[in-house]
């Protein structure tokens, strides 16, 4: 989950090196002379982006695993550009330590540019560039800014474009996040099974549109909902299949102009080996530098996960309704006071909160879609956007999947003597009838008992369509809510 404490201890961070008592460097970039914090491992393009991009006053690192995949990527450009000749071994090796350390947790109050950045992302891949590049340096024991031994350009993005670095690096991250939230499901999932395996025999009334419909039991009910996100993750398989094809070679555009002819493969078995993921590189690397159909394809995953539980949280809420005045069946475990007016009562706050995750997914996709469709020709300049909206909707839904599961499921509890009630009376149970009497009769006597409030079996024994007999071995548990059909 992002953490607000944790945001504001970077911003501060941020504005401790912008003022830092320690003195400045000079750097310069294509623009001209910067004046850098000596603290800062940052340059004079993240300055440059401090001042243009004062936005969400959240930086990139709030977005660990995109900091751990891009410093994946970056160790293994090193490593392949080591192999392939075109970078000297020991520089490799510097900015592959550099990199190691930045997956460990290191440096992370350094990458500080917005997360809302214009430039397709160069921002972000030059803040990597320019603390790697500086860290390398101290290793080795040279000064901070010391670009004529280590360059963030020459050596760090050796054989690399933003166009090829940073939607990589997304893709990495984001398989990172969706294991968590596939983890999580699962979990989830499993908990609904006990429960559907704890209440299987509590015989209740089905609805459909809210209405009066046919007996199940709240086993199943709770065995449907543990099958329906068992088939989110599933869903999640293919849409992991496609964050595994990558598109390092590709450079600015995907001609993989400025990169030797082998480095596309070395960079991609390199990164394979760090990430242990099956990586690919993708067959036409023009398509795969303008294409965002993963990201697309991902955040409409998300958001039928998201609404799959929403609905649930919806019934959830519609069974524990009342006590006294609504459905009532359940029990969802009491976690908050409920009102500031109304004493003893309790709200169920925490299939609440999950709805309202579900709406922002579902605004984030919204708000990807369109992002989507606004790349030009040969690029894509609205990832950093896709970025934000992907990796928040991934931490909120794995945190509401996680506290569901935790602070609801598990303490659920079903209302049996409510339930034996409703059963006890309840007409429908005349459609498992139909069969042996008739639409036509057994509408008739369902209205009849409606009616007048008797009991559905004595108006069917009385009406001399069946005896008391048949009707008892006709409507048992097991027929009536279709459990039969499983032995």
């Amino acid at each position: 989950m992002n953490d607000p404490r944790a945001d504001e201890a970077f911003r501060r961070s941020i504005c401790t090196q912008l003022r830092s008592g320690g003195g400045l460097r000079s750097e310069a970039d294509s623009l001209g002379e910067r004046q850098i914090p000596s603290e800062a491992y940052w340059g004079a393009n993240v300055s440059r982006a401090l001042e243009n991009f004062a936005i969400s006053g959240r930086p990139i690192s709030v977005y660990s695993d995109f900091i751990y995949a891009y410093a994946c990527v970056k160790q293994a450009a090193a490593r392949a550009n080591a192999e392939i000749g075109v970078l000297e071994r020991w520089k490799a090796d510097l900015i592959d330590r550099a990199c190691m350390e930045i997956r460990e947790g290191s440096l992370r109050d350094q990458f500080v540019v917005d997360i809302m950045q214009g430039g397709a992302g160069t921002s972000t891949n030059m803040n990597f560039n320019e603390v790697i590049a500086n860290r390398a340096l101290e290793i080795a024991g040279y000064a901070r800014g010391d670009y004529g031994r280590i360059d963030p350009n020459d050596d760090v993005n050796r054989s690399q474009s933003t166009n090829d670095t940073y939607p990589t690096a997304l893709k990495i991250g984001l398989h990172l996040a969706l294991d968590r939230l596939q983890a999580e499901l699962a979990l989830l999932a499993t908990a609904l099974h006990s429960k559907g395996a704890e209440f299987a025999g509590i015989v209740k009334i089905g609805r459909t549109q809210l209405q009066d419909a046919a007996p199940m039991t709240l086993g199943q009910e709770f065995q449907a909902f543990a099958v329906s996100l068992g088939e989110e993750c599933l869903s999640f398989e293919h849409v992991m299949r496609q964050l595994c094809e990558i598109s390092l070679g590709a450079t600015a555009i995907g001609t993989g102009i400025a990169a030797h002819a082998r480095y596309a493969d070395a960079a991609r078995r390199h990164l394979a080996d760090i990430t242990g993921y099956p990586l690919r590189t993708a067959p036409d690397l023009i398509e795969a530098t303008t294409d965002v159909g993963c990201f697309m394809e991902l955040s409409g995953a998300l958001k039928r996960c998201a609404m799959k539980l929403s609905k649930l949280c919806n019934d959830l809420r519609l069974l524990s309704s009342g006590p006294q005045a609504g459905l009532g069946e359940i029990t969802l475990p009491a976690r908050q006071a409920g009102s500031s007016i109304m004493p003893g009562k309790v709200n169920p706050v925490i299939p609440e909160a999950v709805n309202q995750v579900a709406f922002v997914v579902a605004g984030g996709d919204v708000t990807l879609t369109m992002a989507a469709e606004a790349g030009q020709l040969q690029l894509n300049a609205f990832e950093p956007v896709m970025a934000h909206v992907l990796f928040e909707n991934l931490k909120w839904l794995t945190a509401a999947v996680a506290t569901l599961r935790e602070h609801c499921i598990v303490g659920v509890q079903a209302n049996v003597e409510r339930l034996e009630r409703h059963a006890e009376s309840f007409v429908g149970v005349i459609t498992a009838l139909i069969p042996y009497i008739g639409y036509e009769p057994a509408a008739r006597l369902a209205k009849q008992v409606l009616a007048d409030g008797g009991d559905i079996v004595e108006a069917i024994v009385a009406s001399g369509l069946l005896s008391r007999e048949q009707v008892s071995s006709l409507v048992t548990v097991e027929r009536l809510t279709g459990e039969q059909r499983k032995h």
